[in-house]
């Protein structure tokens, strides 16, 4: 495990991806609670539709809004915002053309559905145009509304697509606001302000795709952050005594005099249950082992989360937060 670095606290906008079903949404909301630690303001942003970040805290659907949902140790505040591409795109109308009315009645017809799915360009450039704008927002004093924001991304599989905009909108718009709304979106996603967090599991296939993203990031100009390493196992044996036990060797008779020296002595169908169970615990940690090499080519920041054999609850995003905040983030 390594630590968070200078380079990353000074980002503003952290966006969290990972392969489906590692975590991401657990970890993006574990990261706004540690980096509003102190007394820090941060947005948390969902922008996939599936109110995760609602389920997580155990909130009715959020509303598009920014909501108020967690405390943060130390006095901070994490907020919350569910984006919809079709709410964004009215406000965008009534923002860049004021056609707040008209909006309203295209949004009726069905008109807005209509163009975010003829041009999917369109939809990311909405949903990142508003994270965009809660980045770069300012209250009257001119300091950021929040200090830090941190954007629950899609899928490493699409991330970087929904990521690179420009691309997705150079033939829809040559000039006027679209074009200059992709154009504002690009440079803080291509620069020092923004940073690319992985959610990885220590299994060769989140790893490979891990890796596999790191590549793209790096290929399209956006800057990879630190690989967040979830669900990860202690290791429970000395290290002299692992690569015996992996590989099933494990004296049945030394495990029975520990326990009996310790004043257990159990059945000895329990004792070739232990035993079992051992050199699986020995396998699994040799498997996380080779997996953390593997990451390592990655040559990014690694922090390690551990397993929450409870489940998540708010409760656990608060032990994971705790975790990140010692790991450095802030």
């Amino acid at each position: 495990m390594t630590s968070w670095t200078e380079e990353l606290t000074r980002a503003r906008l952290h966006v969290v991806s990972g392969k489906g079903g590692t975590g991401k949404t657990t970890v993006a909301a574990a990261l706004a609670l540690a980096l509003a630690t102190g007394g820090r303001r941060v947005l948390l942003v969902e922008v996939e539709g599936r109110q995760g970040i609602a389920q997580l805290f155990d909130r009715a659907p959020l509303p598009y809004s920014e909501e108020r949902i967690a405390s943060a140790p130390g006095g901070g505040e994490v907020h919350a915002l569910a984006v919809d591409a079709e709410a964004a795109l009215l406000e965008y109308l009534a923002m860049f053309y004021n056609l707040g009315f008209a909006g309203r009645t295209l949004r009726k017809m069905g008109a807005i559905e209509f163009a975010t799915t003829l041009a999917p360009g369109l939809r990311d450039v909405l949903l990142t145009g508003k994270v965009k704008e809660t980045v770069n927002r300012t209250g009257d004093g001119g300091r950021h509304c929040y200090d830090a924001v941190v954007l629950d991304a899609p899928p490493t599989g699409r991330v970087v697509k929904f990521l690179d905009v420009t691309k997705a909108m150079a033939d829809l718009a040559k000039v006027g606001p679209i074009k200059g709304q992709s154009e504002g979106v690009v440079r803080l996603l291509h620069s020092g302000d923004t940073a690319v967090h992985l959610v990885a599991l220590l299994e060769e296939m989140p790893v490979r795709e891990t890796l596999d993203a790191v590549a793209e990031l790096d290929a399209a100009d956006l800057r990879p952050g630190a690989v967040l390493v979830n669900r990860v196992h202690p290791t429970r044996l000395p290290a002299r005594s692992l690569p015996a036990a992996a590989g099933g060797e494990v004296d049945a008779s030394r495990v029975r005099a520990g326990l009996v020296a310790a004043g257990l002595d159990l059945a000895e169908e329990t004792l070739d249950d232990l035993v079992e169970e051992t050199v699986e615990h020995a396998i699994r940690v040799r498997s996380q082992q080779e997996a953390m090499e593997l990451l390592r080519e990655s040559d990014l920041p690694t922090l390690d989360l551990p397993e929450l054999t409870d489940g998540v609850d708010v409760a656990a995003l608060y032990e994971l937060a705790e975790v990140l905040v010692a790991a450095g983030v802030r």
